[in-house]
């Protein structure tokens, strides 16, 4: 896996949940490795947390639109 050399990460809310969950599989796996220089590991670290969020905030809207749609259906019960 390549170190992004930016921090802003800023292409991460446009990642589907699929990709932003096999980069941050793929991020663990390089830092695992702990082959890297401290700074790239530190990078790399605050990607994967942002990651981490991106894909938490994903499952969270999943969540609630189900929550959403039981309870309009309970409600026409």
């Amino acid at each position: 896996m390549t170190v992004p050399a930016n921090t802003d990460n800023s292409d991460i809310p446009g990642l589907s949940y699929e990709r932003a969950r096999e980069e941050l599989v793929n991020t663990v796996r390089t830092l695992e490795a702990g082959n890297l220089p401290l700074e790239d590991s530190l990078r790399l670290w605050e990607r994967g947390e942002a990651l981490a969020d991106h894909c938490q905030a994903w499952l969270d809207g999943a969540r609630t639109k189900l929550d959403e749609a039981k309870a309009r259906r309970e409600s026409q019960d």
